[in-house]
C-alpha cells in the first residue's frame, strides 16, 4: 500500500509516520513487513474516540502502540510482540494510534503525558 506520510514530533524527535485512514488500510498496518525504519511509524487515525485495541496477528516487528488523545497527549504506551493475539488497548477512549519500533519510545525517554506534535494534532 502506498499511504499518505504526515511528519509528527515527539520533542525534539521527528517521526516520519504513514497515515492508515481506512478500514482497509487500518487494517493490514504493519502486516508482513520485514522492516523498518528506525524514524518512521504508522499512525492510525478513527472517525471518534473510542477505546482502540491492537493485536500482532501477520506482524513480524516487535513494536511499541503510543495511544493517542486529540490533542496529542500519549494515553498510555503498550509494547508488542510479533505474531502474537494478545489485545493491547489503550486506557481511555482515543482517536490515534502510532505505531513504532518497539524500544523507540523508552530510548528517546517519551512517556505517557508527553506530547506529539503534528498537523493531526492541530486545534481545530
Amino acid at each position: 500500500m502506498n499511504l499518505r506520510r504526515v511528519e509528527l514530533t515527539a520533542g525534539m524527535h521527528r517521526i516520519d509516520a504513514q497515515v492508515a485512514l481506512t478500514p482497509q488500510e487500518r487494517q493490514t498496518g504493519l502486516m508482513h513487513r520485514k522492516e523498518m525504519p528506525a524514524h518512521e511509524g504508522m499512525l492510525f487515525v478513527f472517525e471518534q474516540p473510542s477505546q482502540q485495541c491492537f493485536w500482532m496477528k501477520n506482524t513480524l516487528l516487535p513494536l511499541t502502540a503510543a495511544f493517542v488523545a486529540d490533542d496529542g497527549t500519549i494515553v498510555n504506551l503498550e509494547d508488542m510482540k510479533p505474531q502474537t493475539l494478545d489485545s493491547h488497548c489503550s486506557a481511555k477512549p482515543v482517536r490515534y494510534v502510532l505505531e513504532m519500533n518497539q524500544g523507540w519510545f523508552a530510548k528517546k525517554g517519551i512517556k505517557a503525558g508527553a506530547k506529539l506534535s503534528g498537523t493531526p494534532f492541530a486545534r481545530q
